[in-house]
């Protein structure tokens, strides 16, 4: 009898051990059915996203990071799509400044659970970048944009270090400047068709000491689709001065 027992007892503590390693492996399986999207802003690539994928990798979730062509709001839109469609499960959509815009339209694909916008525009439908915000001051790092003969804007890479990122060191900002994305300025008057924040869950980062997009305007949008808001004392990439925090909204939406 005591034999059968301690078998038993040992038959037990197997298949106790075997439940709590399923449990274990249970979270990254399902995560691993998610993956989150990012997309990023003009003057940036998708490096911009450099410091939070890792933290979203280590939750087990898929991360692709998109690169816009800046060329119009519908190529990017298309190279956002692209992204979307190559994954099975469901997408979390991450949208930084000009990104915004891009996942208002590209959001509406039936993939996207949640939205995330970062410092970004969140226009509604019919609306363009352009038009937004006029009611507040020009914001500094706008006032010192660049053109090209082919009406691509840029940032000098001292508004890139006093505007753009002032809460990055220098050696980080020279960086950003020299690989930045410039954008077709005519995608700025491109109004979306649709806007996916009226029918996905969405969040929103207002970045406090915003120098491209002012901070009340982004507070304006925030409230207007309705996001679940956090607000962060950064310059407008949070993702690259406070990657943790943003990382942390980013997981918040994919819980959902």
């Amino acid at each position: 009898m005591k034999t059968s027992s301690l078998i038993l007892k040992k038959s037990l503590l197997a298949l106790a051990a075997v439940s709590t390693f399923g449990a274990a492996i249970a979270a990254p399986a399902d995560n691993a059915d998610k993956t989150i999207v990012l997309v990023h802003g003009a003057f940036a690539d998708g490096s911009s996203w450099d410091k939070v994928v890792p933290l979203l990798q280590a939750k087990g979730y898929k991360v692709v990071s998109v690169q816009n062509p800046l060329t119009s709001l519908a190529d990017d839109v298309a190279a956002t799509k692209r992204a979307i469609d190559a994954q099975t499960g469901k997408v979390i959509l991450v949208g930084h400044s000009w990104g915004g815009t891009v996942i208002t339209q590209a959001g509406a694909d039936d993939k996207v659970s949640a939205l995330v916008y970062v410092a970004a525009f969140a226009p509604s439908e019919g609306e363009a970048v352009g038009s937004l915000g006029k009611e507040f001051p020009t914001p500094p790092g706008i006032a010192k944009l660049q053109a090209d003969a082919s009406g691509f804007l840029s940032l000098p890479a001292k508004a890139v270090a006093e505007d753009f990122a002032q809460d990055l060191p220098a050696a980080q900002t020279k960086l950003m400047a020299v690989s930045q994305g410039p954008i077709n300025s005519k995608a700025f008057g491109e109004p979306v068709t649709v806007a996916a924040w009226k029918t996905k869950p969405s969040y929103y980062i207002v970045s406090s000491q915003d120098h491209m997009i002012a901070p009340g305007l982004e507070a304006a949008m925030a409230k207007k689709i309705g996001a679940t808001t956090t607000t962060l004392n950064t310059s407008h990439v949070p993702m690259l001065s406070k990657p943790a925090e943003v990382a942390a909204v980013i997981l918040a939406a994919a819980a959902k």
